[in-house]
């Protein structure tokens, strides 16, 4: 197939990428920048020069797809203007798809279910979950099913790893390393669902392949692991004590990673492994936090 994939060039593209042009598609990766664009071509995809406010260029680089898969996200924004963007930018893609029965997956997080339980891909999302901002864009990206799209939705667990320093975990260990201190919530027991990008980029290529239409899929790799386990092995990385933060320190001591670290949100993913024959099989968070590049000082 001929696909369109925003977020082409991120942590996650750049593998889903890798999966496409791998198992024999042709790819084209929007890319806002000249470094951008050059890690694409690298990775055997085409460039699409845009950004995700060029709406017009996402709609035609859409139309002429095949098939659409939407990893883009404004991470550094602010919560609600990204999440208007993203809606914004899923709604063209969708009048670009409507009527075809092309193949359309999105990009959500299973941080949109009630926490306190192990979340199914069955369960609808909570308007007060940390995740919320993203509910709007699920939502209308799955009612494209109405319209002729075969659309599914990926959930993303709160932490994608490789043996690389990457996302919530290197924000953890930046706090660890700047305050002294490897420290938890509470007692730790929150779990945080995690998957390796390998298996999540395969779980992006099977959807594009093969999801019927309003999938609700779980890009979760193990169910939860335990935020104080995390905190263990950074201390014992970077030889600083690991101590509980009273809750009402959280702020000052994490920053904004402090709504993610006090939140329990384990989930599930049966029902993706039943419905699309997908079997995480790549090492778990805390051997690639023994074990891979986390610890460089500097960003890779």
């Amino acid at each position: 197939m001929h696909l369109f994939v925003t977020g082409a060039s991120g942590f996650v593209g750049t593998a889903v990428v890798a999966e496409l042009v791998a198992a024999g598609h042709q790819v084209v990766g929007l890319a806002r920048s000249q470094t951008s664009a050059a890690r694409l071509t690298a990775n055997g995809a085409d460039v699409h020069r845009a950004s995700l406010d060029d709406l017009d260029s996402i709609y035609a680089a859409a139309a002429a797809a095949d098939g659409v898969l939407h990893l883009a996200y404004r991470h550094g924004a602010a919560s609600e203007e990204a999440a208007r963007t993203d809606l914004r930018v899923v709604e063209t893609i969708g009048a670009a798809l409507a009527g075809s029965q092309r193949p359309f997956v999105l990009t959500s997080g299973t941080l949109v279910l009630a926490p306190g339980h192990v979340g199914t891909e069955c369960e609808p999302p909570d308007p007060a979950a940390p995740g919320a901002a993203r509910i709007a864009s699920e939502q209308a990206g799955l009612a494209l099913a109405n319209r002729g799209v075969r659309v599914a939705v990926v959930r993303l667990a709160p932490s994608v790893h490789d043996r690389v320093r990457r996302g919530f975990v290197g924000g953890l260990i930046d706090t660890a390393r700047a305050s002294g201190v490897s420290g938890y919530i509470g007692d730790g027991a929150q779990r945080w669902p995690t998957v390796h990008r390998a298996d999540a980029a395969r779980l992006y290529r099977m959807a594009v392949e093969h999801a019927p239409a309003r999938s609700i899929l779980h890009g979760v790799g193990e169910q939860g692991v335990l935020i104080r386990d995390i905190a263990d092995v950074i201390g014992a990385h970077l030889r600083v004590p690991v101590r509980p933060i009273a809750s009402e320190r959280a702020a000052e001591h994490f920053g904004w990673l402090a709504n993610v670290v006090s939140v329990d949100a384990p989930a599930s993913n049966a029902r993706t492994r039943e419905l699309l024959n997908w079997e995480p099989s790549h090492a778990g968070l805390l051997d690639d936090l023994a074990n891979g590049e986390f610890f460089d000082p500097v960003e890779r």
